[in-house]
C-alpha cells in the first residue's frame, strides 16, 4: 500500500512555483512564464526510504487577486512548498504572510519546507542563505535552496517534506484517519473499485503489521 499526501506550493507570482513542479513531474524547466490562474495540479508517486507515497500537489496563483479563489485549496493540506526568490527580497519579506495562511488555513501541523528559487541567479542574489536560514529556525520550517532550471534540489524538496509526515505519521503525531489530516491511504481508493465481497474477504486476509 502507499499513502496520499495533498501538498501545496505557496509564494508570490513569479518566484518560479509552477516551474518547480514541472521540473519535479517532467524533469524539464518550463519556460513559457505565463503566470497561474487560479490553479494548476500534478501528481507524481515517489519511493520515501522504500515506502511510496503519492504526491497530489496544488500549485496556486500567487497573485493577490486570486487570494480568496486559492484559500479553499488549503484545506486538508499535508505539506507544503513555499517559495520565494532569491533575487527579490519583497518576496522573501512576503514570507510571514504566506506562512500565517498556511497554518491558520489548512493545519497547524502541515510540514513546509521554505525553497529559496532561482538559486541559479546567484549574481544577482538579494537573500542570503543565512538569513533564510534563521527565518527557517525560527519558524520550524525545513529549508533548501532550489534551481527549477537546472533542478537543483526540487526533488529533494519534496522528498524531504514527505519523509518528515512519514515520520510525523510513524510516531503518531500525525493520524491520517483523521479528517483534514491532508493524509489517505492509497489503497483503500483501489478498494472502493473492487466489488465489496472481494474487498471483505480481501481484508480478512491481511495482518495487521
Amino acid at each position: 500500500g502507499y499513502f496520499l499526501f495533498k501538498f501545496l506550493v505557496i509564494g508570490n507570482a513569479g518566484t518560479g512555483k509552477s516551474c518547480l513542479l514541472h521540473q519535479f513531474i517532467e524533469k524539464k524547466f518550463k519556460d513559457d512564464s505565463n503566470h497561474t490562474i487560479g490553479v494548476e495540479f500534478g501528481s507524481k508517486i515517489i519511493n520515501v526510504g522504500g515506502k511510496y507515497v503519492k504526491l497530489q500537489i496544488w500549485d496556486t496563483a500567487g497573485q493577490e487577486r486570486f487570494r480568496s479563489v486559492t484559500r479553499s485549496y488549503y484545506r486538508g493540506a499535508a505539506g507544503a512548498l513555499l517559495v520565494y526568490d532569491i533575487t527579490s527580497r519583497e518576496t522573501y519579506n512576503a514570507l510571514t504572510n504566506w506562512l500565517t495562511d498556511a497554518r491558520m488555513l489548512a493545519s497547524q501541523n502541515i510540514v513546509i519546507i521554505l525553497c529559496g528559487n532561482k538559486k541559479d541567479l546567484d549574481a544577482d542574489r538579494e537573500v542570503t542563505f543565512l538569513e533564510a536560514s534563521r527565518f527557517a529556525q525560527e519558524n520550524e520550517l525545513m529549508f533548501l535552496e532550489t534551481s527549477a532550471l537546472t533542478g537543483e534540489n526540487v526533488e529533494e524538496a519534496f522528498v524531504q517534506c514527505a519523509r518528515k509526515i512519514l515520520n510525523k505519521i510513524e510516531s503518531g503525531e500525525l493520524d491520517p484517519e483523521r479528517m483534514g489530516s491532508g493524509i489517505q491511504y492509497g489503497d483503500a481508493a483501489l478498494r472502493q473499485l473492487r466489488s465489496p465481497r472481494r474487498a471483505q474477504a480481501q481484508s480478512a486476509q491481511e495482518c495487521g503489521c
